[in-house]
């Protein structure tokens, strides 16, 4: 048991001086990528600064993978160096009972990666999200989600109108029981209609069955109230709006994954996406336990047999293989040419069980 805690201090201490090494290279590299994209007599140093700092959980959460191999990779070349590791297979240690405790302390980090930091890297990228919009001066999302239907947003100088659905197209394009308001300007309503249903076509909504309310110059609304056949509001909303203003299935927290995947299925929309990566979540901790196996593959090795620098690139170049093959993976399952839990679950599965292949060859075999 003292022998696992140490193994497992050591690699904590390897992942999280890693951890702080990246993010801070990561700070900078970001800082200035801000500046160059804002206009500096607009966006202060301070406001540049937050959000860097926003935009950091969001990158250190993706690259979770890369530290934990480079810090599986730092701790096992240092205990090779040191002959601790000759020492420890000398005593009977097989190369698997030494990986219990790195293996199990990154799944543990996994755990709580996602359960912890997952929300905390949603949260703060839809403020990013939000604050860099306002600074760029492109405005907010124009769709959203609720367990009332699906509501848009339109507006101009003119004013603003805000469409509620009860469902719709897997674009966003063509609703069903649509209810319009228009509000003017200084925010008093002026219009309202109501339509069986609204197809967006270019710079414009046709409706059918529409019921049309003036709520600005009528005495009495609902008494001069005027039905159509075919009804045409004016829009400057696209289809490319519509559907960026989804947002990434990253911005959403892993809590309010599953409520999403249902507000999302029941409006009519595809959640096929959100599926994949609420499954992706869950399956990080493996693909993590993954890193540290591969990582531990090519390096577990005294360092009198040579060749430390080429095992340490095939182990970068396989790291890095099985995090293109998981993105291929999730990609194939979005498009729904792989089934969701095939996608999410077996890249991190197979990436376990190839470095310990190698591991029994090399090691024990």
């Amino acid at each position: 048991m003292k022998l696992h805690l140490y193994i497992a201090r050591r690699f904590l201490f390897a992942f999280l001086t890693m951890l702080v090494v990246l993010a801070m290279i990561f700070v900078l590299l970001d800082m200035v990528e801000s500046m160059r994209r804002f206009d500096s007599a607009a966006v202060g140093f301070g406001n540049v600064l937050g959000l860097t700092l926003l935009n950091a959980p969001v990158w250190m959460y993706r690259i979770l993978p890369l530290i934990v191999i480079l810090a599986t990779l730092w701790m096992f070349l240092s205990l090779a160096r040191s002959s601790e590791m000759v020492v420890t297979r000398a005593a009977g240690r097989s190369a698997l009972n030494t990986l219990v405790s790195p293996a199990l302390t990154v799944f543990l980090f996994g755990l709580l990666a996602v359960a912890v930091g997952n929300p905390i890297a949603a949260a703060t990228s839809k403020k990013y999200e939000r604050i860099a919009a306002q600074y760029k001066g492109t405005g907010g999302s124009v769709l959203s989600i609720s367990t009332e239907g699906v509501w848009l947003r339109q507006g101009n100088e003119d004013g603003q109108t805000v469409i509620r659905a009860a469902r719709s197209d897997l674009e966003g394009t063509s609703l069903s029981g649509v209810t319009f308001f228009s509000f003017a300007p200084d925010g008093l309503p002026t219009l309202r209609i109501e339509a069986k249903t609204a197809s967006l076509e270019p710079g414009q909504w046709s409706l059918t069955n529409a019921k049309v309310w003036d709520l600005e110059n009528a005495d009495n609304p609902e008494m001069d109230a005027v039905s159509y056949d075919e009804y045409l509001v004016d829009s400057n909303l696209t289809q490319e709006q519509i559907r960026d203003s989804f947002g990434k299935p990253s911005s959403i927290s892993i809590w309010d994954m599953p409520r999403f995947i249902r507000q999302l299925e029941a409006a009519g929309f595809s959640a096929r996406a959100h599926q994949v990566w609420f499954h992706m979540e869950l399956a990080t901790p493996f693909f993590l336990v993954a890193m540290v196996l591969i990582g531990a593959g090519f390096t577990m090795r005294h360092t009198r047999f040579g060749r430390t620098g080429i095992m340490v690139l095939m182990a970068l170049m396989m790291g890095f293989g099985a995090y293109f093959i998981r993105n291929f993976a999730q990609i194939l399952g979005e498009n729904g040419q792989i089934p969701v839990l095939l996608a999410a679950w077996v890249p991190p599965i197979a990436a376990i069980m190839m470095p310990m292949g190698l591991l029994l060859h090399l090691e024990d075999g």
